[in-house]
């Protein structure tokens, strides 16, 4: 039924089939406004977002929210690629859930995805002085490297 919903709402929605929730997957162009459209629709609305992560493709990043409907007792997971590896970027959704901003501020920190519009991003757990982005699959650090 929310597959069914969020196609009348968003008709160009694509979604990825077997997965343990919905999976809607988003153009990083439209990101922000279908995050407002399944925070403030009354179809949807998408109150609570539980989890963001980044996911290294080597090819490309992805960002990934797990949003839940408290109201309706529903969970969907959207999927925003990020195509450009030197310089990811992607719409902060801070704005919308608060704890956004922690989460987001961890995917910068870690794999380099600059949030914009996002109130405070830096470095969460590195120093500012830190080089790279140690969560991505190209990282090396010579010095802390363990071989086997």
């Amino acid at each position: 039924m929310l597959k069914e919903v969020i196609q009348e709402s968003l008709p160009n929605a694509v979604f990825e089939e077997g997965g343990q929730w919905l999976n809607l997957i988003v153009e990083n162009a439209d990101w922000f406004k279908v995050a407002e459209q399944l925070k403030s629709s009354k179809e949807f609305l998408f109150d609570y977002l539980f989890c963001v992560s980044c996911v290294d493709w080597k090819t490309h990043l992805t960002m990934v929210y797990h949003l839940e409907s408290l109201q309706f007792n529903q969970i969907l997971v959207v999927k925003v690629k990020i195509a450009d590896r030197n310089n990811p970027a992607i719409d902060s959704v801070s704005s919308l859930w608060r704890t956004a901003e922690l989460h987001e501020r961890e995917a910068y920190d870690l794999f380099g995805v600059r949030f914009n519009n996002h109130p405070d991003l830096r470095r969460l757990f590195l120093t500012e002085d830190w080089a790279g982005w140690p969560l991505r699959k190209d990282y090396e650090d010579a010095v802390n490297m363990i071989k086997l």
